[in-house]
């Protein structure tokens, strides 16, 4: 069916349920029996006073929606001290992601650190060592930019095939956020760079102040570009689990890159070979050799509804599939969607123009009788690159691999509207 036609059926169908009157939807929900008294009677809530405007001073959710939190998986690690828990993308539209809902991943603990107490020194091969304190950042030039963080072993269960069922557990080490701060770039001319020479064999090397430390090299030219060093997301400061009061921001690279509590950064000769670089963060490939600096996230996406902890519960008739797509190499430009594991595709609509290395919401309006579905999205960034499928990715990598799967995600969708996690590569 043709997409006018769609869109042609779907006016229709809204029209014709309106013209039913309030008695009837069609075959969406049965039919009233009388008046309904939510529109008929006077509520509780519409006889007396709320709340008053101090009530909360800082704003939380409402009590209706207790349901949207980050989770944990349990067996995943040994301890929630060096763990992660997951965004609840299925319950999220839109692309911002507010701050206590975003995901976090700690090495050794979120720690508690205050902005008196803040330091960050710049050293290494630079003219003049420098320390800042936090009032000392909050005085240079400071710049506004939406980014996704993206943990390198998002999706990377899904390997071995279908394991976690809901897209908050496949897909959810991932949130977007405008963050506030500090090009690198300006720390680093301040402290003068002329002892550096050639950049092009030069490197940063960034670590945090907690205890794991969880340092990362970064070569000069990624670090001359569009690194910041933030102190505000989403218009406030950053939560406590988010690197309060100073992190780095390491647009469209993985997310382990993206020091927490930032402390040092050191101009180097040559990259560290830490830890977090070496025997972490690395692509084992099927001849027992691995891939390293693989910091760029490709295109990815993912169908956030319906899903498996999104069932379809309004029964038949229009039916608004809806999911998120970035890319670290730049703008989202297309996202296709299949109902049928890939055989055939549609493309969605982009609710608005995709941004450099931030995440794109796109829409499918449709229409659903109860048919069976496989429901996949395929990302589009602006350098041509396709999301790929997970067979075309293990022809590269076997299946030793964690890190860096951006593969197609397949939602198996029941008559009764319930999903399914399921492979289809």
């Amino acid at each position: 069916m043709s997409k006018e036609t769609k869109g042609t059926s779907r006016r229709q169908f809204l029209t014709s349920a309106a013209a039913l009157g309030a008695g009837a939807v069609a075959a969406t929900g049965a039919r009233a029996a009388g008046p309904d008294p939510l529109i008929t009677e006077v509520q509780d809530w519409a006889s007396g006073f709320g709340h008053g405007v101090d009530e909360v001073p800082y704003g939380l959710p409402i009590k209706f929606e207790d349901d949207v939190i980050r989770r944990n998986v349990e067996w995943l690690t040994a301890d929630t001290i060096s763990s992660i828990n997951f965004t609840p993308i299925h319950a999220l539209d839109g692309t911002i992601t507010p701050q206590g809902c975003a995901f976090e991943r700690h090495h050794s603990g979120a720690i508690e650190l205050s902005k008196p107490d803040y330091r960050l020194m710049i050293n290494g091969l630079v003219d003049q060592p420098l320390i800042f304190t936090y009032d000392d950042l909050e005085r240079f030039p400071r710049e506004q930019h939406v980014y996704f963080c993206e943990c390198a072993a998002n999706t990377g269960m899904e390997w071995a095939g279908a394991q976690l069922n809901g897209a908050q557990f496949t897909h959810g080490m991932i949130h977007n956020m405008e963050y506030t701060g500090v090009p690198l770039r300006t720390l680093l001319a301040e402290a003068g760079l002329d002892a550096a020479g050639d950049f092009r064999d030069k490197w940063v090397y960034v670590e945090g102040a907690d205890a794991s430390s969880n340092g990362r090299s970064i070569p000069m030219e990624k670090a001359m570009d569009d690194v910041l060093v933030a102190f505000k997301a989403n218009g406030e400061a950053l939560r406590k689990e988010h690197g309060y009061p100073v992190r780095l921001v390491v647009p469209g690279w993985e997310g382990n890159m993206w020091v927490k509590w930032l402390r040092r950064v050191e101009v180097m000769d040559g990259p560290v070979e830490s830890r977090e670089e070496t025997s972490k963060y690395t692509d084992t490939l099927a001849d027992g050799t691995s891939r390293k600096w693989t910091w760029v996230m490709d295109a990815k996406s993912v169908i956030t509804s319906p899903s498996p902890q999104a069932p379809i519960t309004h029964g038949h008739g229009p039916l608004v599939i809806t999911g998120m797509a970035w890319s670290g190499h730049g703008k989202i430009t297309r996202v296709d969607v299949s109902k049928d594991g890939g055989m055939t595709w549609e493309t969605a609509r982009l609710a608005a123009e995709g941004q450099d290395k931030a995440l794109t919401r796109f829409y499918l309006d449709t229409t659903w009788n109860g048919e069976e579905m496989l429901l996949q999205s395929r990302a589009i960034d602006e350098t041509g690159y396709v999301q790929p499928t997970k067979a075309q990715l293990r022809d590269v990598r076997g299946l030793n691999s964690i890190y860096h799967n951006n593969c197609i995600q397949t939602w198996h969708v029941k008559a009764n509207g319930e999903a399914e996690n399921v492979e289809v590569s």
